[in-house]
């Protein structure tokens, strides 16, 4: 009793989470959320609101009583001021515990009623958007940090990879060091920092939201204007007058002019240029080439690598044959010699420019973090007595749920 009365001497007990820490005055909880101030257990993250209303010289709407502020002028928005968000508001996880800050006014017969708490981390996760043509990975491949699995690859989207990271099964299902690596990496996606993290039997990517991927080292620059096939008609037209043949490479769907629907309507004579691969409909071809990092998210360097030898019933002599990726941050021109085989060329200014336009239409390449919220039902716990009702509320639109502030999908 005596040892335990000693090393609790001076020391305050904190109860916002089970773990309990004594802390020491001047010192934190284990949390770093909470410390010891003058024998005050006392929050280290101030509430948005009293740092904004403080810091701005605005006064807060009061929600207790004899408190001073500016009454409510019915604008429901009241964009005048700062609102209160969850940034610096709640424990480590309400339970029974009411929400820390429940704010309520009642409008003309209808009560408002504001409640700020935070829901608990290991259940959330994030959605990572990467806008390239590269293979990163295959899908369901591992993702890691500092050699830690953290998450895995989703199915694709047009033109963007797409990763799964966090999650209950990460944060707390796997070792020590996993869980703390993937909090780590979630918050520093959340805050726009940078994370560098690696694809089994895939690439080393850095994904920061809102910036360029880094793919083995390699900033992007663009993201896809299309597939092949998409490319081919939005600039066919451009085409159909400076080139005999057009091929368009790309992973997901290689187009080739004269047999797509837009050369036809274009009068482009059959060229006898023939793509290897699998043919889906007139000018459109799957799997041309393994993923990889080189033309329009190929394997390959060499676009003529893709081709088969020329029809020599329709190909002809000096056939002109331009062959651009989806991006047009990669073009060669050839002519076909004597032997129907492709001659590589300097490209026309004609067909340059077209090149450019190519380009020129591509969005630049971005990474996009979207945070996945979780929350138990003891979230709900803590604003009301029947927690169900909550959640009906919130799908009649009764109720309104923000992160941060920040309107949130339910």
């Amino acid at each position: 009793m005596n040892d335990k009365a000693d090393r609790t001497a001076g020391k305050i007990r904190c109860d916002a989470c089970p773990v309990l820490c004594y802390i020491a005055e001047g010192r934190a909880g284990a949390c770093d959320r909470y410390a010891n101030h003058g024998g005050t257990l006392v929050r280290l993250d101030p509430l948005t609101i009293i740092e904004g209303a403080a810091s701005h010289g605005v006064k807060a709407v009061p929600f207790l009583k004899g408190s001073q502020g500016t009454d409510w002028d019915g604008d429901l928005v009241q964009g005048g001021r700062p609102f209160i968000t969850a940034v610096g508001a709640g424990t480590t996880y309400p339970d029974y515990k009411p929400a820390p800050f429940i704010v309520s006014q009642n409008v003309e017969g209808v009560d408002m009623v504001t409640v700020v708490t935070e829901g608990i981390f290991s259940y959330c996760g994030v959605k990572v958007k990467i806008d390239t043509d590269r293979f990163i990975g295959h899908e369901r491949a591992v993702v890691r940090v500092e050699g830690e699995p953290v998450g895995h690859v989703m199915t694709s989207e047009y033109g963007s990879k797409m990763l799964s990271l966090g999650g209950v099964e990460h944060l707390t299902g796997g070792g020590k060091k996993e869980g703390r690596v993937t909090c780590d990496a979630l918050m520093k996606l959340c805050n726009r920092e940078p994370v560098e993290m690696t694809v089994d039997e895939g690439a080393t990517v850095i994904v920061q939201a809102g910036r360029a991927p880094v793919i083995n080292g390699v900033e992007e620059k663009l993201m896809r204007v299309g597939c092949g096939s998409a490319t081919i008609g939005m600039f066919a037209t451009q085409w159909a007058q400076h080139a005999d043949e057009v091929v368009v490479v790309d992973d997901h769907i290689t187009g080739v002019l004269s047999e797509h629907q837009s050369g036809k309507l274009l009068n482009v004579p059959p060229s006898g240029i023939r793509v290897k691969g699998r043919r889906s409909t007139p000018g459109r071809y799957f799997q041309v080439a393994e993923p990889g990092t080189g033309w329009g998210g190929t394997n390959i360097e060499d676009p003529l690598t893709i081709l088969k030898e020329a029809d020599p019933e329709v190909a002809w002599e000096g056939l002109r044959l331009l062959m651009v990726s989806t991006t047009g941050e990669q073009s060669a021109y050839y002519e076909l010699d004597a032997n129907l085989r492709p001659v590589a060329k300097p490209l026309p200014d004609d067909l340059r420019a077209s090149v450019e336009l190519i380009a020129e239409n591509c969005e630049p390449s971005l990474c996009s973090v979207l945070f996945m919220a979780g929350a138990g039902g003891s979230l709900r716990a803590g604003v009301t007595k029947n927690p169900v009702k909550l959640t009906h509320s919130v799908k009649d639109s009764l109720t309104y749920v923000s992160c941060g502030g920040a309107g949130a999908y339910v």
